[in-house]
């Protein structure tokens, strides 16, 4: 299958969708979902596996079962590529347009701690800080979630403080609805930044790994 870019039809979708989020709109637009969302996904998975690994799509059903917000479906479709359990690559759509992303996702107290640790050691943590400050200078945002001021025991002046303040770590780029993304050359947009994030996967799956707890 091959990928052909996202059709205007992708976004308008989820456009309607985010106006009507109920069963009955879904029902009778699935076979728009199908064919303008979950069929360029997976184009798009099966064209970049060879070069980064099996894809997995993400079910489109919410689960609603401790949210306040009872609307059974995302009003986004994304998919994720796994490196190790929680650290990988990421691209999702919806009426805004495309992110693709990377990093850190999962935070088990033990991962939160391997990362520290590294961060800690000036070896380590120097090659992570060139690694952000180079996605930051290729135009990525950088982001996860972060404590409000630093751990415990770290002082003031750590070199690398703003690193240590993170529990996760990722990186990505967006770009709105338009025809740049209707296109089959929209796969060079994720195919450049997922490159782009190697580095920093790279870092993380061999100082972080997946939760041991």
């Amino acid at each position: 299958m091959a990928f052909k870019g996202f059709p205007a039809e992708s976004f308008d979708f989820y456009e309607r969708l985010e106006a009507d989020n109920s069963r009955s709109f879904w029902n009778t637009h699935k076979d728009e979902y199908l064919r303008y969302v979950r069929e360029p996904m997976l184009a798009l998975a099966d064209e970049l596996e060879d070069e980064f690994g099996s894809a997995h799509l993400f079910r489109p059903n919410r689960d609603t079962r401790f949210s306040a917000d009872k609307s059974p479906y995302k009003t986004y479709q994304g998919m994720f590529v796994s490196r190790v359990p929680g650290t990988g690559f990421y691209v999702q759509m919806s009426a805004d347009g495309v992110h693709a992303g990377g990093g850190f996702h999962s935070h088990g107290p033990d991962q939160v701690e391997r990362f520290r640790q590294a961060v800690d050691v000036e070896s380590t943590g120097a090659a992570l800080a060139a690694i952000v400050a180079g996605l930051e200078r290729d135009g990525l945002t950088v982001g996860g979630e972060q404590l409000k001021t630093r751990p415990r025991g770290i002082p003031s002046d750590h070199p690398r403080v703003g690193l240590l303040r993170y529990r996760s770590l990722t990186a990505g780029r967006d770009w709105q609805a338009g025809p740049e993304l209707s296109v089959p050359s929209a796969i060079g947009l994720i195919r450049q930044t997922w490159t782009q994030l190697a580095p920093l996967c790279d870092w993380l799956e061999h100082n972080v790994g997946a939760s041991r707890a």
